[in-house]
């Protein structure tokens, strides 16, 4: 692989990272971006300014969806170093949704070098107050200017940075969950545990009507029985029932979290039991009414950890409480969250240290 070459604007001033950031409202001044194409591979990797993309009318992306792309983040921690957090579990997720989407791999040790030296180049971008953290967007999508249903014979790498603040504007509060079976989001053997953009463009419609009816997202269920749950929009979902800890199983419509990886890791850890198995909606609300149901919770990237308080389903309502300090989703945010600044014991070696080396500006 080249080396990197480094296009790197001066800024006239220093960082300001604004006061009340939002979710994918800011960016940084740099971007890492690289070219692939047949006899020359991934080449030209090269850091340079933010800019915006000059593309063809007929670049295929646009037309048959073939793109990919991860969501990771990079912390300040108590020390004041900047490091990413379970960088090379997405990294490799990146490789098996290029697989999928036949997209070429990229070299996961390269792009761990590339991610490292752009955070480290934008780490006065690193916000450090609570629930705040540098977003890190990869994403790889094919450059063919061709209009014709086939792969890509030419891609285009690039990983964008953002400031970000809490991803719901509830922030760590309980959201209301919709569970519906008006529509489908994916089914086995298809794209469902892919990270690319159809599956969320899938997803756009039924999240609309939810949100008209006052819910934050909506709970999908399986497509072909309509019964058992799956995940919701922008996360993993658990349910802690009285003898268990229950999330659905990875079969091929669920998107392997990395979170929900590390929240199953830190629960079986502490001796819980945890199960991934299928899981009804209807012995959800069953197991309710016998008070067997404890709380409900997302597992993602952008918000770590989600305390359901509201899940509905065809008008039958299933209310949480959270007053608790011990309870067990805040608990998880709570040392989750930790682990990400090094504020304890990175026990798992989930933190990658950016490169101090890196270029500065």
């Amino acid at each position: 692989m080249e080396k990197i070459k480094y296009l790197i604007k001066e800024r006239p001033t220093k960082v300001q990272i604004p006061e009340n950031l939002g979710f994918g409202l800011t960016y940084t001044d740099h971007i890492f971006e690289m070219d692939y194409e047949p006899g020359k591979d991934w080449h030209n990797p090269t850091i340079k300014p933010i800019e915006n993309l000059l593309i063809h009318p007929a670049t295929m992306f646009i037309h048959y969806a073939q793109a990919i792309f991860e969501g990771l983040k990079a912390f300040k921690t108590t020390s004041g170093e900047a490091v990413m957090f379970r960088a090379d579990r997405h990294i490799a997720r990146l490789n098996r949704s290029a697989k999928r989407i036949c997209i070429p791999e990229v070299d996961p040790q390269f792009v761990m070098h590339a991610m490292s030296e752009l955070v480290s180049i934008e780490k006065d971008w690193i916000p450090t107050r609570e629930q705040e953290a540098l977003y890190i967007r990869p994403f790889i999508y094919g450059s063919d200017e061709f209009l014709g249903v086939r792969p890509s014979s030419k891609y285009k790498f690039i990983i964008l940075l953002s400031p970000v603040g809490a991803y719901y504007p509830e922030g760590f509060k309980p959201v209301k969950i919709l569970a519906q079976d008006e529509f489908v989001r994916a089914v086995r053997k298809g794209m469902g545990e892919c990270k690319t953009p159809a599956n969320y463009a899938a997803s756009l419609l039924a999240g609309k009507k939810a949100k008209e009816q006052g819910f934050t997202q909506v709970l999908w269920l399986d497509a072909i029985e309509q019964k058992y749950i799956e995940e919701v929009g922008t996360m993993n979902i658990f349910v802690q029932f009285k003898n268990e800890i229950a999330t659905p199983k990875l079969l091929g419509t669920v998107l392997p979290g990395i979170t929900r990886e590390s929240v199953i890791q830190i629960l079986r850890d502490r001796g819980l039991t945890v199960n991934e198995r299928l899981i009804s909606i209807n012995e959800v609300m069953d197991e309710y009414k016998k008070g067997n149901v404890l709380r409900v919770f997302g597992t993602g990237t952008a918000a770590v950890i989600s305390p359901v308080g509201l899940l509905s389903y065809k008008g039958f309502e299933m209310k949480f409480d959270y007053s608790d300090p011990n309870d067990l989703a805040v608990d998880l945010f709570k040392e989750i969250t930790a682990m990400q600044r090094a504020e304890v014991e990175d026990r798992y070696n989930w933190l990658t240290y950016v490169d101090k080396k890196g270029v500065e500006v």
